[in-house]
């Protein structure tokens, strides 16, 4: 039982943590733009390059 001393806080802080980190990406704007992201990474706008004449 005397673990709870250690564990609790440690929860506690560890849970302020992903709390602070999360507050901080919604004010840097990690989440403004969800589709354009998803339609970015699905339209490839790059060629690719000519593949090379085959030798028979």
């Amino acid at each position: 039982m005397e673990v709870l001393v250690y564990l609790v806080p440690l929860a506690l802080l560890l849970g302020l943590t992903g709390l602070v980190a999360f507050l901080w990406s919604l004010k840097s704007g990690q989440y403004d733009d969800l589709d354009g992201a998803a339609w970015r990474a699905i339209l490839d706008d790059d060629k690719l390059p000519p593949s090379p004449p085959r030798k028979r």
